[in-house]
């Protein structure tokens, strides 16, 4: 065993994922390099003395005090505001996220759910559950209008995944002369997305939670809306107005929604979303699947190859933050 260390995988996962399984996939990909998982905190605190690469779902300050060769730390989720940026930096590191790993499975999850809306396939299975033999009436998804709010990787996958069915798809983005695969790509003007919402049948979320983002589902979009739509959140809670949400279910001026992130999060036990019918509830967990780390040791295995050969930080794949100069 050398003394130094190309990629450190820290203890903690993601999805519940272990990242035994994460290191394996790295190894395989990259045969000429160290590659070490730590497996307690006196582990990763001798292990990141030496290493170039870190990788996790998160780098504590005190951890990153003790690391002097590194380069690059390759986050394992999407979103990085939980990780200490300006020492991150200050200290030289590059970061990388997990950004577009998680885009078939969700958009998969977000398709399910329009199709089980349209088809009312959730109310077939509680009239079998409760042995009923009785016809109900179903809809039909071709010729309805999806608007999805973030054309990311998540939200561009959804688009794509819609194109088979007939349906006119909107994308919401923050800068819509970039376009992308949706029919029609506007921006976050107040004007324009209310007149978006105002012929949507099925509202997606799939932006990251901003400034501008945050709230954005409020009593005034519920009431443009209309009774006929759904909504589908598998971003963050915090872009719906939950008060908001339950009295447009509870007055029957939302048709139903899916919602995989709440807010509050987790969804306590006593709240009213879980009394619904119409409202279909998952843990945060639309994202989970086996290719996740298969998946991020493709993005990153490439990273560690290209910061040997170049020691470059602008091509990474991924990138989000570059060190200070």
């Amino acid at each position: 065993m050398s003394d130094s260390t190309d990629v450190l995988v820290r203890r903690r996962g993601a999805h519940g994922l272990s990242t035994g399984t994460y290191a394996n996939s790295l190894r395989d990909r990259l045969p000429n390099y160290s590659v070490r998982k730590a497996s307690t905190p006196a582990e990763e605190r001798e292990l990141i003395r030496t290493a170039r690469v870190v990788t996790g779902a998160s780098i504590p300050r005190e951890l990153l005090a003790e690391a002097s060769r590194l380069r690059l730390f390759a986050c394992t989720w999407a979103g990085t505001g939980h990780l200490p940026m300006e020492e991150l930096r200050r200290s030289g590191v590059a970061v990388t996220n997990a950004s577009g790993v998680h885009a078939p499975n969700i958009a998969e999850t977000v398709v399910g759910h329009i199709l089980v809306f349209a088809r009312r396939i959730h109310e077939g299975w509680k009239r079998k559950q409760r042995r009923e033999w009785r016809h109900f009436q179903m809809d039909e998804l071709k010729g309805s209008t999806v608007t999805v709010v973030g054309q990311g990787a998540i939200g561009q996958a959804i688009v794509t995944r819609l194109e088979g069915f007939e349906v006119e798809t909107i994308g919401v983005r923050y800068t819509p002369e970039k376009g992308g695969p949706a029919d029609r790509v506007i921006g976050f003007d107040h004007e324009d997305f209310h007149a978006a919402l105002a012929e949507t049948e099925y509202l997606v979320l799939a932006s990251p939670l901003t400034e501008t983002t945050r709230g954005l589902v409020d009593r005034e979009a519920f009431d443009t809306l209309g009774p006929d739509a759904f909504l589908i959140n598998i971003a963050r809670g915090g872009l719906v107005e939950t008060d908001a949400l339950v009295d447009a279910v509870r007055s029957q001026f939302l048709r139903g929604a899916a919602l995989d992130v709440t807010d509050p999060e987790p969804l306590p036990s006593d709240h009213p979303l879980w009394t619904f019918d119409n409202v279909f509830i998952t843990p945060h967990n639309a994202g989970h699947s086996p290719e996740h780390w298969p998946r991020l040791a493709d993005i990153v295995a490439e990273n560690v190859r290209l910061l040997d050969e170049t020691d470059a930080l602008d091509g990474l794949e991924n990138l989000v933050s570059t060190p200070d100069a």
